[in-house]
């Protein structure tokens, strides 16, 4: 079982995505991902999240809100991952060049446009349309999303 992280950062109607092109044998490589990463030990939910913003930006956020916990059984190399789901709308900083791919705002109403994860699409509208938190339960086989199931609070 693997502990991550995903945060999308907020800034007048954009969320700041990472175009994952550089990294070899990436399983989100050509994909459009917010930012985040695996858990380091000792680490909350909170740590993660602001420590692999800042190292993949340059941006320090602050106060990020949890916004729902992804379930995604045998995902890669059949490992189970658990994602804790943040969005940040306070930040300090300058981005500078990530070394996992290309940084950019991408206005919300084009999500649907670029290369994404399809889970990615309906998590990204649920933290939209919805106030509270929200549970996944994403299945997919052989990187393509077979079904999904989802609880909100």
């Amino acid at each position: 079982m693997l502990l991550g992280t995903l945060c999308y950062v907020e800034k007048n109607d954009t969320y700041l995505m990472l175009h994952r092109i550089k990294k070899e044998n990436d399983i989100h490589k050509g994909l459009w991902v917010g930012l985040g990463g695996k858990f380091e030990p000792g680490e909350s939910p909170e740590d993660c999240v602001m420590r692999e913003v800042y190292e993949e930006s340059g941006l320090s956020i602050q106060n990020p809100q949890l916004r729902g916990i992804l379930t995604f059984p045998g995902f890669a190399n059949e490992e189970d991952w658990y994602v804790f789901l943040f969005t940040a709308t306070e930040f300090t900083g300058e981005l500078k060049e990530c070394k996992e791919g290309k940084l950019a705002w991408i206005d919300k109403s084009k999500l649907n446009q670029l290369p994404m994860h399809a889970g990615d699409k309906y998590f990204l509208e649920w933290v939209d349309r919805h106030d509270g938190i929200f549970s996944a339960k994403y299945i997919y086989k052989e990187n393509v999303l077979q079904d999904y199931k989802v609880v909100f609070y």
